[in-house]
């Protein structure tokens, strides 16, 4: 078996995930693959690319689709088919599963935290056993200095709205876990209908949190998509060769549905769905 097959996780390790809906994996990206994200995520942020990809995404009509797409910067391109990624996917999705988006972000200090919600892009009237994963790639880790992910184990199996726990902010949950610690360049892979919050560190956050998410789902469903210019983006991943010659389902139109704007009423805050759908660029978890 070559780097491409080799199991990336052990039985135990995919029951848990089954039973609780979530991995830790720390360390899990190689020192310069981080280090190379970390430069695309300052380009991202500092020259203004990843407001514009919100802009794109909230006002698709003036905006359309934003000049650079996450996956046309070379290393988040690099990271999409990550090899060691990838057979950790098979072993949760199965042989055959698409690319569904990537979000990146470096979160400043003083970022509000998020509350309780899931990403699973069904509504709650489908079964959860169609696999949908976030792996939320945290290239410093997270420390003293950094708001820590909260996971809710077992939430995946519920078949409840995203925000159904939205009004509990970030009030800590009986069974949840708090990532408060990990080391640098760790990943967590989450089911995507697995409750999780962001929630800061009582006395304020002291330095940048650099955060990426790669999501996926498993073929033989159709997934509602969360990008206007979805099209476009699958088209790049193509045109770019990111499936590496191997995974020849991961940028295939007929995978999803077509996009649907969201028409739902501002929340507590004031946004609107289109909006609150943006968070998705790192800022939920």
């Amino acid at each position: 078996m070559d780097m491409f097959t080799n199991p990336a996780i052990t039985d135990a390790q995919l029951n848990q995930f089954d039973d609780q809906g979530y991995l830790i994996l720390p360390g899990f990206l190689p020192v310069d693959l981080a280090n190379r994200l970390r430069q695309e995520v300052d380009r991202w942020v500092d020259d203004g690319l990843r407001a514009r990809s919100i802009d794109s995404c909230v006002d698709p009509d003036k905006h359309g689709t934003p000049p650079l797409m996450e996956l046309e910067m070379p290393t988040h391109g690099e990271l999409i088919a990550y090899p060691p990624l990838m057979n950790l996917l098979i072993r949760l999705l199965g042989p055959a599963f698409a690319f569904h988006h990537l979000h990146s972000d470096r979160q400043a200090p003083g970022l509000p935290g998020k509350a309780w919600h899931h990403d699973y892009e069904y509504g709650p009237q489908v079964d959860p056993a169609h696999r949908m994963v976030h792996t939320l790639h945290y290239l410093d880790g997270l420390d003293d200095g950094t708001s820590s992910l909260v996971v809710l184990p077992g939430s995946h199996r519920e078949r409840v709205a995203k925000t159904a726990r939205a009004h509990l902010g970030t009030t800590v949950l009986p069974g949840e876990l708090n990532l408060e610690q990990l080391p640098a360049r760790s990943t967590v892979v989450l089911h995507s209908a697995l409750f999780h919050a962001r929630r800061p560190r009582p006395d304020g956050r002291t330095k940048d949190r650099y955060f990426i998410d790669t999501s996926y789902c498993q073929a033989g469903s159709k997934w509602p998509p969360v990008k206007p210019y979805w099209r476009r983006m699958l088209q790049r991943g193509r045109e770019l060769r990111l499936d590496r010659g191997r995974w020849p389902d991961l940028f295939r139109e007929e995978h999803f549905t077509e996009y649907r704007r969201p028409q739902q009423p501002a929340d507590s805050q004031g946004r609107t769905a289109s909006a609150r759908a943006v968070r998705r660029p790192g800022a939920g978890r």
